[in-house]
């Protein structure tokens, strides 16, 4: 019988060559060389920049949304304010500055309430020339000085017989412990009591013109404050950020939502907002090492708003007809955000304010919910009380205005 002849080292995989097309690979086919063009085009020199250039590119996109959403939305309605009268304070650098230029440039007539007059000056001369606008005035505003706050009023008042908008947007921040020309703690008497002072004398004007509006630029800080009752002007216990400024800032917001409940239905709105982590010179008073001071500085001009993009909500609050009947409202990039409660205290608020009208000399808007004791069980008719309603009477035109602001 005959048998197959197996060929040598047929039965061993390894010397076996496989006949034309039985690997799959069409003739002519090169598996070698094909390898060979995958290794240049995957781990070779260019393919390392390719990979280089999709990363940088990618790292970009990432960092420029990311910019965007740190500079929030703008507000791009083109509404104009022709004629309406505005006063804005703080506004010769920063965020006041942005939002004296918007204004400008739709065509309202600005009074620019700021403590140097020459920087004030210097200020409304660049915003005549970029706005072409020169219904601009300049006028000095110590809000740190309650008799300067009163004078700047009296001026206002011989000037103009009505008020459209009045921007609150003034402030110091984190600064070294000292007090105002009326003996009160710096951030607390400028955020606060000189900005209630200002707003209480311009209520009738305010009035006159509704629908008005008011604006109070706080701070997302006030999440860090608490109203001291015990010790308002901290003199007990001094902290710049998380005590003094963050006090200051969560009564700024107490203020407006008072206030808004005093103006209901007389046609003027009040709002405050948050203006985001702005590059201005509101932080100059850091005072921690120069090397971390020249990062933050470094850092500040990525991760924190420009001037410009700082002034988005106040514009917003000022300008959309949207929100001409929004009153007592929290905003930040342009949105009406929730309150924690420490800011929602009505009892908080309504002492604050009575509190506020003993300090600055203004005759109670309305009667104690308990009494005519404060929170310190004192009267909110003191002694300072006393001698600052005696220096309203010095000014017969300021007080009849206080009496009327209801």
């Amino acid at each position: 019988m005959s048998e197959a002849v197996t060929p040598p080292g047929a039965g061993s995989g390894a010397g076996t060559q496989p006949e034309s097309g039985s690997s799959g690979f069409p003739p002519g086919f090169d598996p070698t060389g094909e390898a060979s063009e995958k290794t240049l085009c995957f781990h070779g020199f260019w393919a390392w920049l390719v990979l280089l250039i999709l990363v940088v590119l990618c790292t970009a996109v990432i960092m420029w949304l990311l910019r965007k959403c740190i500079q929030g939305p703008m507000y791009r309605k083109a509404n104009r304010i022709d004629g309406k009268v505005v006063i804005v304070t703080g506004c010769n650098t920063g965020i006041g500055k942005e939002t004296v230029l918007e204004l400008a440039k739709r065509g309202a007539r600005i009074y620019m309430a700021c403590r140097d007059p020459s920087r004030c000056e210097a200020a409304r001369l660049e915003i005549m020339d970029r706005s072409h606008n020169q219904q601009l005035f300049n006028r000095t505003l110590d809000l740190g000085s309650l008799q300067s706050v009163r004078n700047f009023v009296e001026r206002f008042k011989a000037e103009e017989t009505k008020l459209d908008l009045l921007v609150n947007n003034a402030g110091v921040m984190a600064c070294p412990r000292t007090l105002t020309a009326d003996g009160y703690e710096q951030q607390l008497g400028v955020n606060h009591l000189g900005h209630f002072l200002l707003t209480n004398l311009l209520l009738d004007r305010l009035k006159q013109s509704a629908p008005s509006r008011i604006v109070v630029v706080s701070s997302a800080a006030h999440l860090f404050g608490r109203i001291n009752r015990e010790d308002l002007m901290s003199e007990k216990n001094y902290g710049k950020f998380f005590g003094a400024y963050s006090q200051s800032k969560l009564a700024n917001i107490l203020f407006t939502r008072k206030l808004s409940t005093i103006l209901k239905d007389t046609g003027v709105t009040v709002n405050c907002c948050h203006p985001g982590v702005v590059r201005t010179e509101l932080n100059r008073h850091f005072a921690g090492p120069a090397w971390m001071k020249s990062v933050l500085q470094t850092g500040s001009l990525y991760f924190f708003k420009s001037p410009r993009a700082g002034a988005q909500t106040s514009l917003k609050l000022a300008l959309d007809p949207s929100l001409e009947k929004s009153t007592g409202g929290y905003y930040s990039d342009s949105m009406r955000w929730p309150l924690v409660p420490w800011a929602t205290n009505n009892d908080t608020a309504d002492w604050l304010w009575r509190e506020s009208e003993r300090l600055v000399g203004l005759p109670p808007l309305e009667a104690p919910r308990n009494g005519s004791a404060n929170g310190n069980g004192t009267s909110t008719n003191g002694a300072n009380g006393a001698s600052g309603a005696s220096g309203a009477r010095d000014m017969q035109s300021v007080e009849t205005v206080v009496v009327s602001r209801s």
